[in-house]
């Protein structure tokens, strides 16, 4: 259970932004392209697993009990060293050209806290434990790292999973020193983690919309990762009839078209679909497309529109390969359910907020998380700060100083609550 809330006279430190604003830049060292802009942290490559163990140093350095753990989540405990904690942090990994804010700021934030309280002389009588989590962008279609620390790893995905370029799990573990094996040595036991409370970007324009510093997140949407592969035939597209061909690309395209009719007919205004990759073959500009291979990535907050929209994908894809003489399939890389967090701890969350005189609202995500993954375990939460233009996945992620410091305070607030910080 998550300790009842004490009553807090002292006022709390204040954020040290220089040193948060160093960590940032500790971690997008690794990864960063200095062309784009972007940073390539995919997880438990090169510039991930040097992340990981520059993060693992210093947290040695600043003196926390830091390791990794089998699953490569990076820990770092603070207060006793024994007994039930509370944790907070996020991800390090990142999507190809990603910003350097989804995730790290999480991981630094919750840092930044630590470091500040010690600084100051408070003492947690819980512990808190600073986690990087790994795998969390779905390189392998889960949230492999706090699926690790939940105990919620399915064996036959585990065995089956594999990137777009075909590289296993297995392999990609191995290969970065974490035996397969071994990963069922970084799950928790019951009432070891009393709460998990995460700090993010939103990804997305509502709270900049809104003008509101902070959203507090209620739920998080499911998310449900196909594969579709539509199969014809290739052949010359200058003596081939367009009556005659069977171009797997155009019925995909047709899929395409059916998107918002199928959300129309079937989802909700939180419901997604999404094509995000596209691959064609033979991909030659004189040749018609014979395979058309696609990513579709679907969502909502409800797991029945979820599996409705996921029948109605079926359906419709028969639809339209089926007078175009296309064979298709569909595989269900992985699937996540939607999660409500926590209703207490977003109470709690939302009443920091309101002590600080910091505005916030309440919201679903869109996105995942590793909070929904820990929700399984503990009560958990997720605070928001706004992303400038909604951005994410992109470069150009940004977030103002301003809004990054309320986020550092609202976390500060809500871990000195729930592991019952004292000033000295």
């Amino acid at each position: 259970m998550i300790p009842p809330a004490p009553r807090f006279r002292t006022s709390l430190p204040p954020i040290d932004r220089p040193r948060f604003e160093a960590l940032l830049a500790g971690v997008n060292q690794f990864g960063h392209d200095p062309d784009t802009g972007g940073h390539n942290r995919p997880s438990y490559g090169e510039a991930d697993m040097a992340a990981r163990a520059w993060l693992v140093r210093t947290m040695d350095e600043a003196g926390l009990a830091a390791r990794m753990d089998a699953a490569g989540n990076v820990i770092g405990r603070w207060g006793p060293s024994h007994g039930p904690c509370v944790v907070a942090g996020s991800h390090l990994d990142t999507v190809p050209d990603g910003g350097p804010l989804d995730g790290t700021l999480g991981v630094c934030a919750a840092l930044e806290v630590v470091l500040g309280l010690r600084a100051a002389g408070w003492r947690p009588q819980l512990a808190i434990e600073i986690i990087a989590t790994a795998e969390e962008e779905g390189r392998f279609g889960g949230m492999l790292g706090s699926q690790a620390v939940t105990a919620t790893i399915d064996p036959a995905w585990l065995a089956a999973a594999a990137d777009t370029h075909g590289r296993t799990l297995t392999d990609t573990l191995t290969a970065a020193g974490l035996p397969p094996q071994r990963l069922g040595d970084a799950a928790r036991p019951a009432g070891d983690v009393l709460a998990f409370v995460e700090l993010h970007i939103e990804q997305g324009p509502v709270l900049e919309h809104l003008d509101v510093p902070i959203g507090v997140a209620d739920g998080i949407s499911g998310v449900c990762e196909l594969e579709l592969t539509l199969t014809g035939e290739a052949n010359h597209s200058g003596t081939t009839p367009m009556s005659l061909r069977a171009d797997a690309f155009a019925g995909l395209a047709a899929f395409a078209t059916a998107i918002e009719p199928m959300l129309a007919a079937h989802g909700t205004n939180e419901s997604r679909l999404t094509i995000g990759r596209v691959v064609l073959e033979p991909g030659f500009a004189h040749t018609v497309p014979g395979v058309a291979r696609a990513s579709l990535v679907l969502r909502d907050p409800d797991a029945e529109v979820m599996r409705a929209l996921r029948q109605a994908c079926e359906r419709v894809l028969g639809d339209v390969c089926r007078p175009r003489r296309l064979a298709h399939q569909i595989v269900e890389r992985s699937w996540l359910d939607p999660v409500r967090l926590d209703p207490a701890l977003a109470d709690r969350i939302a009443a920091h907020a309101a002590k600080l005189g910091i505005g916030y609202h309440r919201m679903c995500s869109g996105a995942g998380h590793d909070a929904q993954i820990f929700q399984r375990l503990c009560p958990s939460g997720l605070i928001f700060v706004p992303s400038t233009g909604g951005v994410s996945h992109a470069p150009h992620e940004h977030t103002s100083g301003a809004h990054l410091e309320a986020g550092v305070r609202m976390l500060q607030a809500v871990l000195v609550d729930l592991a019952r910080c004292t000033a000295a």
